[in-house]
């Protein structure tokens, strides 16, 4: 999928990552349509089998096709040894479990590849509606082939976040729609990058896995991307997420982070 010419190191990775992803939401479909065992995790947060199985076969895919690389997953144990590898996979076999388990089309599956703390490569799929989100550093982001750019402009009156009535509450003196969601991070992302609104932002630690494949795509289209202390995210860290999140046009990033300061 990717232009040789630009990356010819990558594109046989990307063209590999991004049909197993494909099978993995054909399998995850499947999985949808079958009573699939569902229990809450220690910190109370929803699971199902399905994740477990999608998670299982994106190792055994991508782990297994490139050992060297490292693997990092919400349903794997986390492991040190992941830290001393150049290059890595951060995975969200389902993000928005919740409404996959109610049988809604609101979940994603999300893979980054990181190289040195970096997104290199991303795929975020949709399989109910067939959206196929994808980027690659330096080659733009694209959404089933057409190509992404996220929307800008110089003033935040009229501009739609897209977050949680937390963060969205901090701008109504500011003229911003407030488009209250408890939509996935990755398909908030997504949708940051592919102009459906204007920017994202969210409160407290959030996980890489709920970010690392949605960064590639916002930073690709031509938006911004950052903590909320206006920081770069790094990845591959001991620590495991971020210190909150901002997502939007680079000026608007610029805007929103200003009004932050306020606060």
């Amino acid at each position: 999928m990717l232009d040789a010419k630009l990356l010819p190191d990558l594109k046989s990775i990307s063209d590999f990552l991004c049909r197993t992803v494909r099978e993995a939401g054909a399998l995850a479909l499947d999985l949808a349509q079958q009573n699939v065992a569902k229990w809450n995790k220690p910190d109370g947060s929803l699971v199902t089998d399905a994740d477990l199985q999608i998670d299982t076969f994106l190792k055994q895919r991508l782990h297994g096709a490139y050992p060297a690389y490292g693997w990092h997953s919400e349903e794997t144990p986390d492991s040190e040894a992941r830290l001393s590898r150049t290059r890595l996979w951060i995975v969200d076999p389902i993000d928005g479990t919740t409404a996959f388990a109610n049988g809604g089309n609101e979940w994603c599956i999300g893979v980054a590849l990181i190289e040195n703390g970096a997104p290199l490569l991303s795929v975020i799929y949709r399989p109910v509606v067939d959206e196929f989100y994808w980027a690659a550093r330096g080659a733009g982001a694209f959404c089933n082939n057409a190509r992404l750019t996220a929307l800008d402009s110089a003033e935040l009156a009229g501009s739609e976040i897209m977050a949680t009535g937390k963060a969205a509450k901090h701008f109504a003196g500011a003229g911003v729609v407030t488009s209250k969601t408890y939509m996935p991070l990755l398909m908030r992302l997504a949708f940051v990058a592919s102009g459906k609104t204007d920017m994202t932002m969210s409160f407290g630690n959030k996980y890489d896995w709920d970010l690392a494949a949605g960064h590639l795509l916002v930073q690709e289209a031509g938006g911004c991307i950052s903590r909320l202390d206006g920081s770069a995210m790094v990845y591959n860290r001991p620590e495991p997420w971020q210190n909150g999140l901002l997502a939007a046009g680079k000026t608007k990033h610029r805007l929103v982070m200003a009004e932050l300061e306020k606060l």
